[in-house]
């Protein structure tokens, strides 16, 4: 995806060999000086394009970051501990990378004197009051995770307050889309790999909770559109507007994939949160930013892509790898 937008820039991106961060890296590289700060211990080198510069280090490492940081313009903070069941078992751990390291970053910014754009979450809500749900609506996060992420999201507002340093934070809905792998992957690669397999297709409760499914090439835009805008020192949610059931997602990704996996249910989970949606209106007046694919069109891409992935991997030449949502949070 280029980048009309952002050139000639200096831009370090915090976690930038993971999902959301890879696929930014790949927007930005092609026009600017591109470095990543990553400890890779969730995130591949192999999604890295050629021409970033790369340094390997944690966050919470001041010596690490200064490197990082030194000089640049820009900062796009994807790094953090994005499992909500893991910061529930570990808060104390969860909070070190998520809120007491990105508080070094912001500082950093501060010595830089560089604009700041953070991935803050819809996890900062809780169970919403009223549908969809705006900037304005009452904050109760029902894990470590959400608290994380909401105190960051106002200590990055503060900081355009108090120092004059311009920010803007995101509150990404459920982001899907190619390279979302692993034990916290999505629901909808969670899906995917079942319908895949032939195997059931699993639904945690009666399947009629609902979400708000954001393509990682739209939340890239929004990223870009964060960098330049005037209307700095708010919070934007990021999501489509439309709220999907996740028996509406079973269905579409079975049909999507031609599919003879029964659809099945199992225990709902504690404390799940019954229905997420954003209200966009905001980030359109405030970013210009308006997400442009659509459910069905972005599980079609993902299906095509894995096709692509799996004829590579049969002739014997590389594979391409396809990996902050966890199941329906």
């Amino acid at each position: 995806m280029d980048s009309p937008l952002l050139r000639d820039r200096t831009i370090l991106v915090t976690g930038g060999a993971g999902f959301i961060g890879s696929h930014l890296v790949g927007a930005l590289t092609p026009h600017n000086e591109v470095r990543i700060l990553d400890s890779f211990e969730t995130g591949d080198r192999a999604h890295l394009p050629d021409g970033v510069t790369v340094i390997e280090g944690d966050i919470g490492d001041p010596i690490a970051l200064q490197r990082a940081a030194r000089g640049v313009d820009l900062i796009f903070h994807h790094a953090a501990l994005v499992s909500v069941s893991q910061s529930v078992d570990a808060p104390r751990r969860s909070n070190q990378t998520n809120l007491e390291a990105s508080l070094l970053v912001l500082e950093q910014a501060r010595q830089e004197d560089a604009r700041v754009v953070v991935a803050s979450s819809a996890a900062v809500y809780g169970h919403p009051e009223e549908l969809p749900i705006t900037e304005s609506a009452p904050t109760n996060p029902t894990s470590p995770y959400g608290v994380q992420k909401l105190a960051l999201d106002q200590y990055t507002r503060l900081y355009e307050e108090l120092y004059d340093l311009p920010t803007v934070a995101l509150r990404y809905f459920n982001v899907y889309g190619p390279r979302q792998q692993g034990p916290y992957s999505g629901v909808i690669s969670t899906f995917l790999e079942q319908a895949r397999a032939g195997e059931p297709i699993t639904i945690e409760g009666d399947g009629r909770q609902s979400r708000d499914f954001i393509h990682v090439a739209d939340v890239v835009r929004a990223n870009l559109q964060a960098a330049t805008t005037d209307a700095t020192g708010e919070a934007y949610n990021i999501g489509t507007g439309h709220r999907t059931t996740i028996e509406e997602l079973a269905e579409t990704i079975r049909d999507a994939a031609e599919s003879s996996s029964p659809i099945v249910h199992r225990e709902p989970r504690a404390g799940d949160i019954r229905h997420s949606g954003a209200d966009t209106s905001k980030a359109n007046q405030g970013l210009g930013f308006d997400a442009r694919i659509g459910l069905e069109a972005g599980i079609q891409s993902l299906i095509e892509d894995d096709s692509t992935a799996q004829s590579t991997e049969d002739t014997g030449a590389p594979l391409r790898s396809n990996h902050e949502s966890g199941s329906y949070s």
